[in-house]
């Protein structure tokens, strides 16, 4: 089933034609002249007043003769048809879903809670229409189990360098979830503009332990991140005292200068510095 331009024309013109039909039948009616003409004039405007339809901005008539489809109006304003066909208001806007509240397991077997954010509209009216009972509900109810599907291929965070994840990946996450949703919903004759996660956390039972889990890797990449500079602070002092020959160590006074920079720079508190006044001997 796919959509087709149905057949209709403006309809301020049949207005004006309906409005001089009607001068016609009050003029042969007060002139008492009861003839076949104007039996036909009554005819032909009863027929034609059921033909007359609006058609509002972003919106479509679906029209169908006896269970048959014969096209689609999108033309804006007055219009007119064949009377005997059947026009059903179908809109093109643009509408949002929200999903509620969903608990998964992500690709490691983590139970988190998902929603999303779906944009989308109608793009083929007669697919919307026939081919789906209620295309709304249809909408609804593919773009959870898209969701669905969508999360437990991914972890919820990230473990390794090149790894996507559901929290450090939104644009690659949003991009995989629009096409899973598009693919579920183009039999039904619809588009889907955008598609985001509007929720993503832990699932309480669990959210505790990875907090804990989260702190812990944190605090491993901020002790690695400084242990790094440290040694390289180290490298630079020792490397600069010995090109200026400020002072030659041994390995033993190079050995303790380096334990002390490294407990300076690496301690998670401030060191309390111990001042060598020398011996008195």
């Amino acid at each position: 089933m796919q959509e087709k331009k149905g057949f209709s024309f403006n309809g301020y013109g049949m207005f004006i034609a309906v409005l001089l039909l009607i001068a016609f039948i009050v003029n042969q009616i007060l002139g008492q002249h009861f003839n076949a003409l104007l039996f036909t004039a009554i005819v032909l405007m009863i027929f034609t007043l059921p033909g007359f339809f609006m058609v509002q901005p972003n919106q479509a008539k679906v029209m169908t003769f006896f269970g048959s489809y014969v096209g689609t109006v999108k033309e804006n304003g007055l219009r007119w048809t064949i009377p005997f066909f059947v026009a059903r208001t179908i809109s093109l806007r643009i509408r949002n879903f929200e999903s509620s509240q969903m608990k998964v397991n992500d690709s490691q077997g983590n139970p988190i809670e998902i929603a999303t954010v779906v944009v989308w509209s109608v793009n083929d009216t007669a697919e919307a229409t026939f081919e789906v009972d209620d295309y709304v509900s249809f909408v609804n109810i593919q773009s959870e189990s898209a969701l669905r599907n969508m999360a437990i291929c991914y972890p919820y965070d990230q473990h390794e360098g090149t790894e996507v994840a559901l929290r450090s990946h939104p644009k690659e996450v949003s991009a995989a979830l629009k096409r899973e949703i598009q693919d579920r919903l183009s039999k039904a004759g619809v588009m889907v503009h955008e598609a985001r996660i509007s929720h993503l956390a832990y699932s309480p039972e669990i959210a505790n332990a990875m907090l804990q889990r989260q702190q812990a890797s944190a605090i491993i990449a901020a002790r690695s991140k400084i242990v790094d500079g440290a040694v390289g602070m180290v490298e630079m002092a020792l490397t600069q005292l010995s090109e200026k020959g400020i002072v030659e160590l041994d390995e033993e006074r190079k050995a303790t200068m380096v334990s002390n920079l490294l407990v300076v720079l690496c301690s998670d508190k401030s060191t309390q510095p111990v001042v060598n006044a020398g011996s008195l001997y």
